[in-house]
């Protein structure tokens, strides 16, 4: 069995894309996922399942929810050891302090474009930001949510992606080692 992280974009934001998730770790189930642990209603799940690739799990549980429910998630899948990675590879360690500062944007694939001097012009003087591998960091002290940076960094690096914070970060890598 190989140990999976499910970030789904954009579930039970807005009123949109409803799915509880007791009902989401019911439809895992059916589709031979085991161990299912979720993280809060944005569509965080831990779980276990039968080796396969990465695009094939997201599909089957892409299909599943968009079968069961109406609509098709996006959703970025990483091992237990990419998730991992992406902890151990934050640049910001002195931003876990405040840990709605900070945010990882996981990438669906690696930015064919990586015009970070763009990204650069849109950040405020406070904001610092990275792009290792398949995570984008950024540190946003003066809110997330009024971040110009933040809300342009998918459409410049032309990937998909979905963002957590520092803190939900640090719950999924528990429910990964629970103590």
């Amino acid at each position: 069995m190989t140990t999976w992280i499910a970030l789904f974009r954009g579930l039970n934001v807005g009123g949109k894309n409803k799915l509880p998730m007791a009902t989401l770790r019911s439809t895992l189930e059916s589709i031979g996922c085991q161990s299912i642990l979720t993280y809060i209603q944005s569509g965080n799940v831990v779980f276990s399942c039968e080796p396969s690739s990465k695009e094939a799990i997201a599909t089957r549980i892409a299909d599943a929810v968009d079968e069961n429910f109406g609509f098709r998630p996006q959703v970025m899948l990483l091992t237990k050891d990419e998730f991992q990675s992406a902890v151990a590879n934050n640049p910001f360690a002195d931003a876990v302090a405040a840990p709605k500062t900070l945010h990882y944007f996981f990438l669906s694939t690696q930015p064919v474009h990586r015009d970070l001097a763009t990204l650069a012009e849109l950040a405020t003087a406070t904001e610092r930001f990275d792009l290792i591998e398949n995570v984008f960091y950024l540190h946003a002290p003066d809110g997330f949510g009024t971040s110009k940076l933040a809300k342009s960094v998918e459409r410049k690096l032309g990937v998909g992606m979905t963002a957590r914070n520092h803190s939900t970060v640090e719950k999924l890598a528990g429910l990964l080692n629970p103590e």
